[in-house]
């Protein structure tokens, strides 16, 4: 069993870059619904599937064997994708990525961690407490602490 689910990672990468499931199936060369399927927790996909999803989302397939980090589970709340959305959030991870990293996984680690954190609230955070997140964020990377 994989430690981190496929589906949700899939979902969040999507999302983080604007994109609907049909515009990647089609780059990707594969189906809606078998990408709405994976996106969900259904199926079990090959690794050349996968492999089309990176390159139809602008990204790299990396499989990796180690500890796993805390994974969001559930599905991505509305006030999550719309945040992924707006310009701000887009400012936000360009300013935490560093050099050479892929501003989309970091969008997508991004979105995973709000999931977590509506997770851990048990209820969804509002819009406002969306936007002191990513302003306390912005300041620590641009104000490390010594």
């Amino acid at each position: 069993m994989p430690n981190e689910p496929i589906g949700p990672r899939l979902r969040a990468l999507r999302q983080a870059s604007g994109r609907t499931v049909a515009s990647v199936a089609a780059d990707a060369g594969l189906s809606v619904p078998y990408i709405a399927n994976l996106e969900n927790g259904r199926g079990n996909p090959t690794t050349n599937a996968l492999s089309r999803l990176a390159a139809a989302l602008g990204t790299e397939l990396s499989i990796e064997f180690g500890s796993p980090g805390p994974v969001a589970t559930g599905p991505v709340p509305q006030s999550i994708v719309k945040l992924s959305r707006s310009q701000r959030f887009h400012d936000v991870v360009a300013v935490l990525a560093g050099p050479g990293e892929d501003r989309q996984e970091v969008a997508a680690r991004l979105i995973s961690a709000c999931v977590l954190l509506t997770e851990a609230l048990g209820r969804e955070a509002s819009e406002h407490d969306w936007w002191r997140l990513l302003d306390a964020l912005t300041l620590m990377a641009e104000h490390p602490a010594h």
